[in-house]
């Protein structure tokens, strides 16, 4: 669905050269869903445009279900679906005359285009709000307004653009649940950058991670983990000087990579955390480091990050 080979982007900004997106190569299957991860201004949204032909590539190329970005973007846009970070509805329009319209725009005949509109508004639950006009809709509502243009042409390919920034966490689930039951139905492509860990990891089965306009990483969610030296053990002591004997006898029995000590706390990344840490609750127990608190926690994407580039996704994306 998506081939790209050594796709740049650059821009001129006072005088300068920025190098938004430099020599990405990516393949996406039929029917993958593809994460893109990075902070603000790491080249996500540049290369969705391009992708979408909203930005004309510096060089490199790219083709898009099956048509060259440059050569027939209008071949492009008719298979693909995009929905930007922006409310597509026009404020004064009412929902189902939008659909509608949208639909005509993209050659449906005026029966076709009500049948479609009719049909999206059962899937995504926006028939009660149908005769409504859009700037009345609520944050959630507006959203699956916008995947819905999105999928009046029946898209193979669907772009989101950050579709759930600004929802709170019931209208984000309510969002997912609507766009993950459509893919297994229909087998619709889905490409979208988020700035939500939690969602990559729970719904994404390919995680592609870009920083400085490059793609540094590129796997599944647990390929991706797995590149990180182990879970996090952290336990902590009743006294500062109970946490450091802790500290050296968990550098003894759990062969942690690297330990760290902070007063009472203790911190070490192992491998299969779950199966080593009866056998160093029982050497702690032996030492006599008596614990108050004690957690083991599997490597998250921003673990991920932070490995691969020295600095958090998350504090690198506000």
């Amino acid at each position: 669905m998506i081939h790209t080979r050594e796709l740049t982007r650059h821009f001129r900004v006072k005088g300068t050269t920025v190098e938004a997106v430099r020599g990405i190569d990516l393949d996406v299957a039929k029917g993958e869903l593809v994460a893109f991860l990075g902070p603000n201004g790491a080249g996500k949204s540049t290369s969705l445009r391009m992708l979408t032909t909203l930005l004309p590539p510096t060089s490199g190329s790219a083709t898009v279900a099956g048509c060259d970005v440059v050569a027939d973007p209008a071949g492009v846009r008719r298979r693909i679906g995009f929905v930007g970070q922006g409310n597509g509805g026009g404020p004064d329009q009412r929902v189902r005359d939008e659909l509608v319209g949208q639909g005509r725009c993209y050659g449906l005949t005026r029966a076709e285009a009500r049948s479609r509109a009719d049909e999206l508004l059962e899937i995504l639950e926006l028939r009660a709000a149908a005769g409504r006009e859009t700037a009345k809709l609520s944050g959630g509502q507006k959203r699956r307004l916008d995947i819905a243009m999105g999928l009046i042409h029946r898209p193979e390919l669907l772009f989101l653009d950050e579709p759930s920034t600004g929802l709170d966490p019931h209208s984000r689930a309510n969002l997912w649940e609507h766009v993950l039951r459509l893919r297994e139905e229909h087998g619709t492509t889905i490409v979208l950058t988020t700035h939500y860990l939690d969602e990559a990891d729970s719904t994404a089965e390919r995680v592609v991670v870009i920083d400085g306009g490059t793609i540094i990483a590129d796997g599944t969610p647990d390929e991706l983990k797995g590149k990180v030296s182990g879970d996090l053990v952290a336990f902590t002591a009743e006294t500062p000087e109970a946490a450091r004997l802790g500290a050296r006898t968990a550098e003894r029995i759990a062969a942690a990579g690297s330990v760290e000590v902070d007063g009472a706390g203790v911190r070490l990344r192992v491998r299969h955390g779950d199966a080593v840490l009866p056998e160093l609750l029982r050497a702690l127990d032996a030492a006599g480091v008596a614990l108050l608190t004690v957690q083991v926690q599997r490597p998250t994407l921003d673990d991920v990050f932070l490995t691969l580039t020295g600095r958090s996704l998350r504090e690198s994306a506000q």
